[in-house]
C-alpha cells in the first residue's frame, strides 16, 4: 500500500510546522482568531491542497499533450457552514490563455486524476467553472 506522510510539530502558542518530504509549512490562526499569523490556517491549506492537486494534474496534461495553454490560473473558494464549522461547498474557477477549445477536456481529465477531488467526491459539493479564457498576451 502506498502512503503519504506529513508530520506536524508545535512551534509557538498557536502555530505548528508541517514537514512534507523536504518542505516546511507553518500553520497558524490569524490574529483576529487568537493566532500569531505565522502561516495559513488549516482550512486555507485544505483549499490550497485541492487547488494544487487539481493544478498539478492539469499542468501535467497540458505538458503531455503539448497544448498551447499558458497563464493557467485556478481560484479556489470555500463556503463555510456553521455548527459544526466546516466547508459546505468549494468552487474552483479555472482560466488560461491560449487554446480555449482544449481547456474543457483537459479540466475533465485533471478532475478525474486529482487525489483530493476523488477523495472528496460525493462528500463535499465541489464545482469547477471554466471562465472565458484570457486573450493571448502580445509578444
Amino acid at each position: 500500500m502506498n502512503n503519504l506522510k506529513v508530520e506536524l510539530r508545535h512551534v509557538s502558542g498557536s502555530a505548528s510546522e508541517a514537514s512534507v518530504r523536504a518542505h516546511r509549512v507553518l500553520i497558524d490562526r490569524p490574529l483576529e482568531k487568537g493566532g500569531s499569523n505565522q502561516g495559513p490556517m488549516g482550512g486555507e491549506l485544505f483549499l490550497a491542497s485541492i487547488g494544487g492537486c487539481f493544478m498539478s494534474n492539469l499542468l501535467a496534461e497540458i505538458h503531455a499533450r503539448k497544448v498551447d495553454l499558458f497563464e493557467v490560473r485556478v481560484e479556489v473558494v470555500g463556503t463555510l457552514a456553521e455548527t459544526p464549522a466546516r466547508f459546505s461547498s468549494v468552487v474552483m474557477n479555472v482560466t488560461s490563455s491560449g487554446s480555449a477549445d482544449q481547456l474543457e477536456r483537459l479540466v475533465e481529465v485533471a478532475d478525474r486524476g486529482c487525489i483530493m477531488l476523488n477523495t472528496l467526491r460525493g462528500k463535499l459539493d465541489i464545482r469547477i467553472h471554466i471562465t472565458h479564457p484570457l486573450t493571448a498576451p502580445s509578444r
